[in-house]
C-alpha cells in the first residue's frame, strides 16, 4: 500500500465512479450491522474510506462516523464536500490501514471497494485486521468486501477498459500475474482543461489477490469469527465464480 496511490486520480474518482450504486453498499451494510450486533452500534470506523462515499451515507443512516484512508487526496475531496454541505462531525484520520491509530474504541467497522486488496505486503491482512479487532468493542461487528480470485483471473487479467464521463476518460490497462497474485493497474487519466485540451496524468496501482483461506486465516489469527460470507448484497452464499466476497465477522475478547 503507498500514499502515492490514488494521487492523480483522485479529483475525478467520484465523476468516474458516478454510476457505482453506493446507496446500496450503504444500506447493505447498515443492515449487516444491525441484524448481527449485540448492542446497538453508534461509532462506525469506515476504513479506506476515501473521498468518503460510503462515509457520507452511513452518517445519514444515523451513525456517528471516524473515516481512515492513507490518500491525503481523498481525504481533501472529503473534507472539501464537508465544507460545501456544512458536515462537522465526521472525523478524517490520514492513516495506513496497517498501523492506523484511533482515540477510542468503535462499536463496527467497514471496509468496501476493494480497500483490503491494496495490502500487498507479507502480513499485511492480518496487520490490519488485529488492528481493527483492536479497536472493536468485544462483539463487534465488521464487514469488509474484498475482490476474489475469479475476478483477477477472468475481469481484470490482462483485459483494456475505459471509464469516462463529460469532462474525464480514464484508459485503464490491467496486468495480473498468478504466480506472485498481484495485480498492477495502469491508469492515464485525460481531463478536459479548457476547449479540446485535455491534461493527462498517469498511475500505477498494484493489488493482492487472496484466496478464501488465506482470509479467513487472517480473521481467525486476529480473533475475530466468521458470521458469514457472501457474493452479493442479497445475501447469496459465496461461490468460486463471485467477482467479489463480502465478509460479516465479530470480534472476540478474552
Amino acid at each position: 500500500m503507498s500514499k502515492n496511490q490514488y494521487r492523480n486520480i483522485a479529483s475525478v474518482y467520484d465523476s468516474l465512479n458516478s454510476g457505482y450504486d453506493y446507496k446500496d453498499l450503504a444500506q447493505f451494510l447498515a443492515k449487516e450491522i444491525q441484524s448481527n450486533e449485540k448492542v446497538k452500534s453508534s461509532l462506525v470506523l469506515d476504513l479506506g474510506c476515501g473521498t468518503g462515499k460510503v462515509t457520507f451515507l452511513l452518517r445519514e443512516l444515523g451513525y456517528d462516523m471516524t473515516g481512515v484512508d492513507i490518500s491525503e487526496e481523498m481525504l481533501s475531496v472529503a473534507r472539501n464536500i464537508c465544507v460545501e454541505k456544512d458536515i462537522s462531525d465526521i472525523l478524517w484520520l490520514c492513516q495506513d490501514m496497517r498501523s492506523f491509530e484511533l482515540y477510542g474504541t468503535v462499536d463496527a467497522c467497514v471496509c468496501t471497494l476493494d480497500s483490503l486488496n491494496y495490502l500487498v505486503g507479507a502480513g499485511d491482512l492480518k496487520k490490519c485486521f488485529s488492528l481493527v479487532h483492536n479497536y472493536l468493542i468485544p462483539d463487534g461487528v465488521f464487514v469488509f468486501d474484498i475482490n476474489t480470485p475469479y475476478r483477477y483471473k477472468n475481469i481484470y487479467g490482462e483485459n483494456d477498459y475505459i471509464l469516462e464521463d463529460e469532462n474525464d476518460l480514464c484508459a485503464w490497462q490491467n496486468e495480473y500475474d498468478e504466480k506472485s497474485r498481484l495485480c498492477h493497474f495502469y491508469l492515464s487519466v485525460f481531463s478536459k482543461t479548457h476547449g479540446d485540451i485535455y491534461k493527462r496524468r498517469d498511475e500505477i496501482q498494484t493489488q493482492r489477490c487472496y484466496s478464501m483461506r488465506q482470509i479467513k486465516k487472517a480473521l481467525s489469527d486476529s480473533g475475530f469469527e466468521i458470521i458469514h460470507v457472501s457474493g452479493n448484497f442479497d445475501g447469496k452464499a459465496s461461490d468460486e465464480n463471485d467477482e467479489k466476497w463480502y465478509f460479516t465477522a465479530r470480534a472476540i475478547k478474552e
